[in-house]
């Protein structure tokens, strides 16, 4: 017998990229994916804690009316949220800054819908029109409970401050988290329509983004006052935010 130890197995070098995680599975691998959702409550809790269950159910051809919950639970919460900033000035903008910040929202996202539809049909994805605007739908929904997660820290600025440029750029910060998350929850979505369109998705990211902020702008004021409910001069939001600081 031989006391030298075994000669271990040669092991070849890994291959640079070769452990690629593996891809998600299809949407409706899991049985609790396809159980409907029903509900505002529901809808939302499913949003943030089941989000491929909600994919799923977007999917469906019974998708109109959750989209509709959805739909009516950002208008809400993007009311409650106006109602805060509103406190800043008190007044007309009690009623004035919900009700600009619901419609704003709104018709960002019917603005920006089309070039979406058209994107990923360029991309090669299957998707139906009522796959991407319950996307969009989505993206609204998240953004505004995010809104109203951050609505009591936004009351307690707006009751100790009375600066209007601070109270804006807080809101921006609140709206730009916001909207981080609501546009990660897009891009999975897209992910899981096999619509491989990175550029024209960023693209059409930065197009929503440019129509919010110039809505702010449009819609001004929203925070602070002003003689007028419409602004009666065309501004671009950039000069208008350095008026402000001015």
């Amino acid at each position: 017998m031989s006391d030298t130890s075994p000669i271990p197995p040669f092991i070849p070098p890994q291959i640079p990229g070769q452990n690629r995680p593996a891809p998600n599975p299809p949407l409706g691998d899991n049985p609790g994916e396809r159980v409907p959702i029903g509900g505002f409550v529901a809808a939302i809790e499913t949003m943030l804690r089941e989000p491929r269950r909600l994919m799923y159910q977007l999917r469906q051809q019974s998708a109109g009316s959750l989209i509709l919950r959805l739909l009516i639970i950002a208008v809400l919460c993007s009311a409650i949220y106006g109602v805060v900033v509103g406190t800043f000035s008190r007044g007309v903008q009690l009623w004035a800054a919900p009700v600009k910040i619901a419609a704003g929202l709104l018709v960002a996202g019917l603005i920006c819908l089309p070039s979406l539809y058209i994107f990923s049909c360029l991309s090669g994805s299957q998707a139906r029109l009522m796959e991407v605007f319950g996307l969009v739908a989505s993206l609204l929904t998240l953004m505004t409970v995010l809104l109203i997660g951050f609505a009591p820290v936004a009351w307690v600025f707006s009751q100790s401050t009375n600066s209007v440029p601070a109270m804006g750029a807080l809101h921006l910060v609140f709206w730009a988290v916001s909207t981080f998350f609501g546009l990660r929850f897009l891009t999975t979505g897209f992910t899981h329509l096999s619509a491989a369109f990175d550029g024209g998705l960023k693209v059409w990211i930065a197009i929503f983004l440019l129509v919010v902020l110039q809505m702010t702008t449009a819609l001004r004021p929203i925070v602070g006052t002003a003689e007028t409910f419409w602004p009666a001069e065309k501004k671009f939001f950039v000069s208008h935010w350095i008026e402000s600081l001015k």
